[in-house]
C-alpha cells in the first residue's frame, strides 16, 4: 500500500481534476502516482507537462525508448514502473521474448547493436553516481542525431525520477500488465565489479 493516499477530487481545482481524468480515459483506470502528485499543484503540472511532451515526441523509435525506460526500472526495482512499462512495451509491439531476455541484453540475439547501445546508456544513467563515459557518448553520436539523443536522455532521466519517487512513496504494481509478460526487477545488475567487491568485503567484516 502506498505511503500517501491519492488526493480526493473534491476540493481540487479544475486542472488537478483534469489530469487524473485524462489518465483514466487514456489508460482505462486512475494512475496512482498522478493521484498522489495531485497534492502539489505546481509539481503535478510540471511533471505532467514533461511526460506529455515526451509521449508526443517521435524523434527516437518507440521501441528504443521503451527498452531504455524499462531497463532503468529494472535496475532501480520500481514495481509500478515495470508493470506499467511492460504494458506500454507490449502496446508498442515489443515482442514478449525481448522482454523476457531484457536482463541478458548483452548476450541475447534478440537485441541489435542500436538496442544494446541504448540499453548501455540507460544502465550508465541509472547508476549512482551516473557513469556515462566520453567513449559511450561518442558511440551514441555515431548512431543518433542531437534531437534523438536529447529525447533518449530525457526519457531515461524521467524514468529514473518516476522509479525513485514511486519507490519512496511505496507505490506498488497495479495490474496494468495482467495477462501479459511483466519484466521483473534486476537489482543485482546495479553493482559494478568494484561495488560488488566492497559489499563482499563488508560481509566478511574486513
Amino acid at each position: 500500500m502506498a505511503r500517501l493516499q491519492p488526493a480526493k477530487p473534491r476540493g481540487l481545482d479544475p486542472v488537478r481534476r483534469l489530469i487524473p481524468w485524462y489518465t483514466k480515459r487514456t489508460y482505462g483506470r486512475a494512475i496512482e502516482p498522478a493521484g498522489i502528485l495531485a497534492h502539489h499543484r505546481k509539481l503535478m503540472l510540471g511533471i505532467a507537462a514533461a511526460g506529455m511532451a515526451l509521449e508526443r515526441s517521435s524523434a527516437l523509435p518507440r521501441r528504443l525508448r521503451e527498452l531504455a525506460m524499462l531497463r532503468s526500472a529494472q535496475l532501480v526495482g520500481c514495481e509500478w514502473c515495470l508493470d506499467f512499462g511492460s504494458k506500454l512495451a507490449h502496446d508498442t509491439g515489443v515482442p514478449t521474448e525481448d522482454l523476457r531476455e531484457l536482463s541478458g541484453w548483452r548476450t541475447s540475439a534478440r537485441f541489435d547493436a542500436r538496442d544494446r547501445l541504448v540499453l548501455e546508456y540507460a544502465e550508465g544513467m541509472a547508476r549512482t553516481p551516473a557513469d556515462v563515459s566520453d567513449e559511450l557518448f561518442a558511440r551514441l553520436r555515431g548512431q543518433f542525431d542531437e534531437r534523438q539523443i536529447v529525447e533518449l536522455t530525457m526519457a531515461i532521466a524521467l524514468e529514473n525520477l518516476y522509479n525513485r519517487s514511486n519507490l519512496a512513496l511505496g507505490i506498488e504494481s497495479d495490474g496494468f500488465s495482467d495477462g501479459m509478460y511483466c519484466v521483473m526487477p534486476d537489482l543485482s545488475a546495479n553493482l559494478n565489479g568494484d561495488a560488488a567487491q566492497q559489499v563482499e568485503s563488508v560481509g566478511r567484516g574486513s
